[in-house]
């Protein structure tokens, strides 16, 4: 290996100077490296499901939940521009795992179709509570359609909703939306939830990492964002974890 020269000395001293101060500029400020865009979307599911129980008048019923086998909850759905149709969002689904604990999340997207947006509004939180176990296979597997490979309804909502529920709960999936504040039962048609196996492989840190692997039943991600949803779900329906 060959001498460094002066003048390469200086630019390995100089780089080196730089990262440096940047690193400790960052700790004196208290700084720490941004979260990926994965964590901050467990973080806003959990802040949508908040809102949700923070309105008892508009929350789904418990009822329903406790039939829930799984929930895909969508933060801030866009709606697509004027003339083009559809909404894109991207979101998270849990599932139940024996009926006593929710299983981390894995990450998907919601893409095209129809929500039958209210007037004005551009922006929306979308919740699905999955009555059937068996669409969660039909989401890892690639994709499902909503309303043509799967059915889907508005769900009940608020006290009221609680005595239609005892009667039983048909569908396959219960759709809910929020915005500003409004929760609503909406219908989805055509559109189409695809498991986001980038946001996957980054929020766990394993490349090429698969829904199976999430659901297993043996993991148990630590990640606080993560705790704290688990948490707040099993709060809904009254179990512990």
């Amino acid at each position: 290996m060959g001498i460094l020269s002066g003048k390469d000395v200086f630019k390995v001293f100089f780089v080196g100077t730089i990262l440096i101060m940047s690193v400790t500029r960052a700790g004196a400020l208290g700084l720490s490296p941004e979260p990926p865009a994965s964590v901050e979307r467990v973080k806003k599911a959990a802040d949508v499901i908040v809102a949700l129980m923070d309105n008892p008048d508009a929350e789904i019923p418990e009822a329903l939940l406790r039939k829930a086998a799984a929930i895909a909850i969508f933060p801030g759905v866009i709606k697509a521009a004027y003339g083009i149709g559809g909404q894109y969002g991207e979101g998270i689904v849990m599932a139940r795992q024996g009926g006593a604990r929710w299983s981390d999340p894995f990450f998907v997207t919601l893409v095209g179709g129809s929500v039958g947006w209210q007037i004005g509004v551009q922006k929306a939180d979308i919740v699905l509570v999955f009555v059937g176990g068996s669409r969660i296979r039909d989401i890892a597997e690639g994709k499902i359609t909503l309303g043509a490979d799967i059915s889907v309804t508005a769900g009940p909502v608020g006290r009221r909703a609680e005595v239609s529920t005892d009667l039983g709960l048909e569908e396959e999936i219960y759709s809910y939306s929020q915005s500003k504040g409004l929760f609503a039962g909406v219908s989805l048609s055509g559109a189409s939830i695809r498991v986001d196996g980038d946001a996957n492989s980054a929020f766990y840190g394993e490349s090429g990492i698969t829904v199976d692997d999430i659901l297993n039943p043996d993991r148990d991600d630590g990640t606080e964002a993560v705790q704290k949803l688990k948490t707040i779900l099993a709060g809904l329906v009254g179990v512990s974890i």
